[in-house]
């Protein structure tokens, strides 16, 4: 009599399938996030700024999109890399 083992069940390769896709998600909003941050870096760059570790390490260390995209609009207006920080409230 043949075993069926549960990984080869129809309910468990949906599940990995679903799995799967939901990696394939995360990894791509991850990878639009370190696009972004790299995004506002480059800006900075080109235009000369220099970028002290601790503003490079808040950079990459944000997961917010939207946050990303307004620190990459300031870059455009930005004289020193702190100035991306600059106008949030308690010094966000």
């Amino acid at each position: 009599m043949p075993v069926n083992y549960f990984f080869r069940h129809e309910v468990a390769e949906k599940v990995r399938a679903e799995a799967r896709e939901e990696g394939r998600e995360e990894g791509r909003e991850e990878g639009v996030e370190v696009e972004r941050a790299a995004m506002v870096l480059r800006i900075l760059d080109w235009r000369g700024i220099p970028v002290p570790d601790s503003v490079r390490e808040r950079v990459v260390g944000c997961s917010d999109l939207e946050q990303l995209g307004l620190w990459a609009q300031r870059a455009v207006h930005a004289t020193a890399a702190e100035d991306l920080f600059a106008e949030e409230p308690n010094g966000r």
